[in-house]
């Protein structure tokens, strides 16, 4: 299945670059690109994106609020949005992920690694590196978010176990590796916590889990 990417950057010669690069993949092909995060919207709501490349600072809406507009379209609810900017920041981490963003890079990532991050993201995992999620950690704990849809609350020992292992970055097959279930079990188990939290992606797990303690810094 070929993954259909839209970019939107500011910059015309990032744009192409990156397209560039993500026609030379024989799995992806660039349907669109914006030059505002509008005219990425827009784009979006053209139907034929899988999935956004989506550049933070932007003129005339920035990409955090067009992940937003995205992410609470139910129209669009398939699409997919992988920030990538050259700042590496806690407020524009936290911003993007809260925004309904899957996976955060910085721009100097290398190319291999852009386009496994595509496919990751747009096969519906999320997509954070290990340094920006640590201090993702500690931007939580010290300053509380607006409470999630769902609570933790409303889930079962179990799923509490699963969503702190979710949290660490841990996949469905090491999930069920470390709970001795079968990779099919650790899915159904994921797919149900989503449904209880109304967590459009494992991203968002990873927010309620940090902001409601069920995993700090002293146990991840």
């Amino acid at each position: 299945m070929t993954i259909r990417v839209l970019l939107a950057d500011d910059q015309t010669l990032v744009r192409e670059a990156f397209a560039m690069l993500v026609e030379s993949a024989r799995d992806m092909e660039v349907v669109g690109q914006a030059a505002t995060g509008r005219q990425a919207v827009e784009l979006a709501r053209g139907g034929r994106a899988d999935l956004v490349v989506m550049d933070i600072r932007m003129p005339d809406l920035d990409g955090i609020e067009a992940t937003r507009l995205i992410a609470a379209d139910d129209d669009l609810a398939g699409v997919r949005v992988l920030v990538l900017t050259t700042y590496d920041t806690d407020e524009y981490i936290v911003d993007a992920l809260r925004a309904g963003a899957s996976g955060f890079l910085v721009k100097d990532t290398r190319p291999a690694e852009l386009l496994d991050a595509i496919r990751t993201v747009a096969a519906g995992d999320s997509l954070l590196s290990p340094g920006p999620t640590a201090r993702l950690i500690e931007r939580f704990l010290r300053s509380p978010s607006a409470p999630a849809a769902g609570g933790p609350e409303c889930l079962s020992e179990r799923e509490r176990e699963v969503l702190a292992l979710v949290a660490r970055g841990l996949n469905n097959t090491e999930i069920a590796e470390v709970l001795g279930l079968s990779p099919l079990t650790a899915k159904t188990h994921v797919s149900r916590i989503m449904g209880k939290l109304a967590a459009r992606d494992r991203a968002q797990l990873v927010i309620v889990a940090y902001e409601s303690g069920i995993v700090t810094p002293g146990n991840i």
